[in-house]
C-alpha cells in the first residue's frame, strides 16, 4: 500500500501531512487507517511533544472519498484519537477544507489557516448530513453561527471560521503564526500539556460518549438512501442534483 501520510520531525514536533493529492486528500479507508497508525506512534513516542497535521497540494481534505468511504466507526475512532491524544495536535492549513475535513480540523486543539483557505460543510448538497463530524464540531463552535453553513453548504472564509470557533487564527503566513505557539509548547512540561489537554477536551469527549452510536447509525442510514446516491452521482458527474430548483 502506498504511503498516504508524510512524516517529518523537528525539535520534538512531528508533522503529519495528508498526501493523497490525486483525491484531494479525501478520507478513504486507507488514509484513515494510515493516519490513525501515525497518531498512535506519536502518542507512544516520548520524544514527540506536539503533532502538526497538515497537507500537500491545494486541499487539506475534501471530505469522505465517495469511491472508497471509510467505515463510520473508523472515522469516529480517528476523530476521537486526535481529541484524546496526550500531545497537542495542531492543524496547519494552506488550502481548502470540505465536509469531513472540517471534522479533522475541529478535533485538533489549535488550528491555523492561511487567508487563502476556504471551508464548506458540503454534506447537505449530496443528500447526507454532517453527522459523525458533529462529534468534535458542535461542542467547539457557536451553534447559531454554525447553523447557516451546516444547512446551506456555502463556502466561508478563514475569518468566518475563526468566528465560528473552527480556527484559532488566520494569517498570510501560517508558519509565522504558528511559530510562537510551537515555541510555547516546546517550553511546556509534557505532563502538564497532557493534563491540560484533558481539561480542555472533557466536554468534547462527553459528546462522543453520548452521541457516537446515534450519529454513526444516522450516517450509515443516509448514505444508503436514494437521495444520497443521486447526490453523490451528481457530484462525481459534475452536475446539479435532481432536487436543485
Amino acid at each position: 500500500m502506498s504511503p498516504l501520510i508524510g512524516r517529518t520531525r523537528a525539535r520534538g514536533v512531528e508533522t503529519l501531512s495528508l498526501d493523497a493529492t490525486d483525491t484531494r486528500n479525501a478520507l478513504s479507508t486507507a488514509l484513515v487507517s494510515q493516519l490513525a497508525e501515525a497518531l498512535t506512534d506519536c502518542g507512544k513516542d516520548e520524544d514527540v511533544r506536539a503533532v502538526v497535521l497538515t497537507h500537500t497540494g491545494t486541499t487539506f481534505c475534501a471530505g469522505a472519498d465517495l469511491r472508497d468511504p471509510p467505515d463510520p466507526d473508523a472515522l469516529v475512532g480517528l476523530l476521537r484519537q486526535i481529541v484524546e491524544l496526550p500531545k497537542p495536535v495542531l492543524a496547519r492549513i494552506t488550502g481548502h477544507v470540505r465536509a469531513g475535513g472540517l471534522g479533522l480540523l475541529a478535533a485538533c486543539d489549535i488550528a491555523a489557516a492561511s487567508t487563502t483557505a476556504t471551508f464548506a460543510f458540503t454534506e447537505v448538497r449530496i443528500g447526507v448530513a454532517p453527522a459523525v463530524i458533529s462529534l468534535p464540531v458542535i461542542p467547539r463552535t457557536d451553534p447559531r453561527a454554525l447553523a447557516r453553513y451546516y444547512l446551506t453548504g456555502e463556502r466561508f472564509a478563514p475569518a468566518e471560521a475563526v468566528h465560528l470557533g473552527l480556527l484559532t487564527t488566520t494569517a498570510d503566513d501560517v508558519d509565522e503564526a504558528l511559530a510562537p505557539v510551537l515555541d510555547g509548547l516546546r517550553r511546556s512540561s509534557p505532563q502538564a500539556l497532557a493534563e491540560t489537554k484533558q481539561l480542555l477536551t472533557a466536554r468534547v469527549l462527553e459528546t462522543f460518549d453520548r452521541d457516537a452510536a446515534h450519529l454513526t447509525a444516522l450516517s450509515a442510514r443516509l448514505f444508503s438512501t436514494t437521495q444520497a446516491r443521486e447526490g453523490m452521482t451528481a457530484f462525481l458527474e459534475r452536475r446539479d442534483a435532481a432536487w436543485v430548483v
